[in-house]
């Protein structure tokens, strides 16, 4: 036993140090675990196929396919939209649509995703953002408490539960925790986040610094000049490839995408195929094509060749530029770089062989503040220059990775992952309401109902590819609970808990059960302001149904107590992901979090004291 206190304070100081990864430090307490005979190498491994760990890996999945698919962010928009200029209604707002999506989705997927949204409703409402980020922080983790997948915490008394004999939680029964926590969240907060817009500075969001498609069309004025030209089936270049043509050269007009109609519609097919404009394209008579160029010359080619231009002014066109403006879900644009050393300087874009050799376009050139966009196959290329480049995600990343005559700006995979592939949405919205009926009613266990979901996103289309799928998984924090959920093992193997459990029976348990809940709150309050709250959970709840068990009673209000207090810890930053991500865009200090954080769990403790022998009984 002395062994396995040693361990255990010696991995709760490395987590207090801070200087190693979490799941780094689990690792090394497993490790010392099994090193001492504590634990057997198959006890050791068990947390990697525990439910917990296979759910958590599934749960990223269907909460990046839920973002993915613009599904969160659509209905979030629309909702918050309908507040307006009303600052009640839009911080009630802020804070039931951050607690609702944190109920399916990680709390820091919650808190990513509303952070540019609030930033621009508030910035439209001439508001404080200050007023209303770390209120939406701290709802989403609130939406955690309503369901059965929305927080670890939760899982682990699940899982706990049915270890020892209970039947498992069903999907809404924690719901009126989490009910009440965002009810008193919103009476406190509304009154209590007026002292985070004092002594308030003006201060950037932290957004736009890198470019993203739509700003780099905007840099490059393709926004301004992009036509939709409709082919016709009589057309004489019907069936022509692109090359045969010469498009560029003849009429100085720049073909950046064409979009096929396909067999399959409705909500769950993607109806319009979007393709690059490439040398052995063919157009088909039911294309559309998206073309950049002077309207001049943009007009004249569709005269010439019996085409319609569906855009038939510049007037037109700049005011439904951002309308029609191109789709990125399989074909992007990026900047790059020409090195000093590259084979390509002096070359003239069209002997470059760009188009042949990487398979991509160059549709523009930045030469120090010039942009150039007519006749670009006829510039030569100069060390300095930035290319603008069109071509599919995975052609313009293998550049980024392969290719040392140029740099690409920025990350293409992450602006590849931040493209919503919004005829997803409804696929998402059902496969995700489909995974709710089968926990609800019983029809699955939830961790094959989670890992279906998963899959059938995954298998759905609900990411550009797999590879995608696999990134949204926060691989750390699998490992971290795989490796730390056999320490729960290693406590009761060697009585731990045992010697644990009476310490607070002869403390608290002589003062009666509501003692004892108050002081598995506490606990588990204190310890989370140094650890994961994970590891809290993990450590605290076997004692907690074990205590429960040796007075005879539910365990339920403790072990919920116990999730609540560790979920709810605010009166730090670093207390959980959605905290330490608005620090920085809100401009806040550590002691903001204190004076609003602070008197919030003191509040949440004793409400929670009082409700929850009454929700759960003892």
């Amino acid at each position: 036993m002395a062994i396995t206190f040693v361990i255990l304070f010696i991995t709760a100081g490395l987590f207090i140090w801070g200087k190693l990864r979490s799941d780094v430090v689990a690792l090394i307490a497993l490790l010392g675990l099994t090193v001492t005979g504590i634990l057997t190498p198959t006890e050791a491994i068990t947390g990697f196929s525990n439910p917990i760990v296979l759910m958590l890996a599934g749960l990223f999945v269907i909460s990046g396919a839920i973002s993915q698919t613009g599904l969160a962010k659509t209905l979030s928009t629309k909702l918050l939209n309908t507040a307006k200029k009303n600052e009640l209604k839009l911080f009630t707002l802020t804070m039931v649509v951050a607690a609702g999506l944190g109920s399916f989705m990680s709390n820091a997927g919650t808190a990513a995703l509303l952070l540019p949204i609030v930033f621009s409703m508030t910035r439209e409402a001439d508001l404080s953002a200050r007023r209303f980020l770390m209120p939406m922080a701290f709802s989403a983790s609130m939406g955690g408490m309503m369901t059965l997948i929305g927080t670890p915490p939760v899982l682990i008394v699940n899982n706990v539960l049915m270890e020892k004999g209970y039947p498992e939680l069903g999907f809404f029964t924690v719901f009126p925790i989490g009910f009440i926590l965002l009810l008193v969240g919103l009476l406190f907060l509304w009154n209590s986040s007026n002292i985070l817009q004092k002594n308030e500075k003006k201060r950037s969001s932290g957004f736009g610094e890198a470019k993203s498609p739509i700003e780099l069309m905007r840099e490059y004025q393709l926004s301004e000049n992009l036509f939709r030209i409709k082919m016709n089936p009589k057309s004489s270049i019907i069936g022509l490839k692109l090359r045969d043509l010469n498009i560029t050269r003849n009429y100085n007009v720049s073909i950046l995408e064409i979009r096929t109609q396909s067999q399959g519609t409705g909500a769950f097919l993607k109806s319009v195929q979007h393709k690059l404009a490439e040398a052995d394209t063919v157009l088909n008579g039911d294309d559309i094509i998206y073309v950049t160029g002077f309207f001049a010359d943009v007009e004249r080619f569709a005269l010439e060749n019996t085409l319609t231009l569906m855009d038939t002014s510049q007037t037109e066109v700049n005011k439904r530029a951002a309308a029609f403006a191109m789709k990125f879900d399989d074909i992007g644009i990026a900047e790059a770089v020409v090195l000093s050393s590259s084979k390509l300087v002096n070359k003239p874009v069209k002997e470059s062989g760009f188009r042949n050799r990487y398979n991509v376009n160059i549709l523009g050139i930045k030469r120090k503040s010039e942009y150039l966009l007519n006749k670009v196959q006829d510039e030569k290329i100069q060390a300095g220059d930035s290319l603008l480049i069109q071509g599919t995600w995975t052609h313009i990343d293998e550049l980024d990775n392969e290719e040392s005559d140029l740099v690409v700006v920025g990350k293409p995979s992450e602006e590849a992952s931040k493209v919503t592939l919004e005829h997803k949405a409804a696929t998402a919205a059902t496969i995700l309401i489909a995974m709710v009926i089968a926990i609800l009613f019983k029809l699955l266990t939830p961790v094959v109902a989670i890992l279906s979901a998963a899959l059938l996103m995954i298998l759905l289309g609900c990411f550009r590819n797999v590879e995608a799928a696999y990134n949204t998984i926060r691989w750390q924090t699998v490992v971290f609970f795989a490796a730390m959920i056999p320490m729960a093992t290693a406590m009761d193997k060697t009585g731990a808990f045992d010697l644990i459990t009476k310490m607070v029976l002869n403390t608290a348990g002589q003062y009666g059960p509501h003692a004892v809940l108050a002081s598995f709150y506490f606990g588990a309050l204190v310890l989370t302001m140094f650890i994961s709250n994970a590891t809290s959970v993990i450590l605290f709840a076997p004692i907690a149904i074990q205590t429960a068990q040796d007075m005879n009673i539910n365990p339920y209000p403790f072990l919920f107590a116990v999730a609540t207090a560790s979920v709810m810890c605010l009166a730090s930053p670093y207390a959980s992901p959605p905290n330490s991500m608005i620090m920085s865009p809100g401009g806040y200090s550590f002691m903001d979090y204190v004076k609003v954080g602070l008197p919030l769990q003191l509040i949440y403790m004793i409400v929670m004291i009082l409700v929850l022998p009454i929700i759960y009984p003892f």
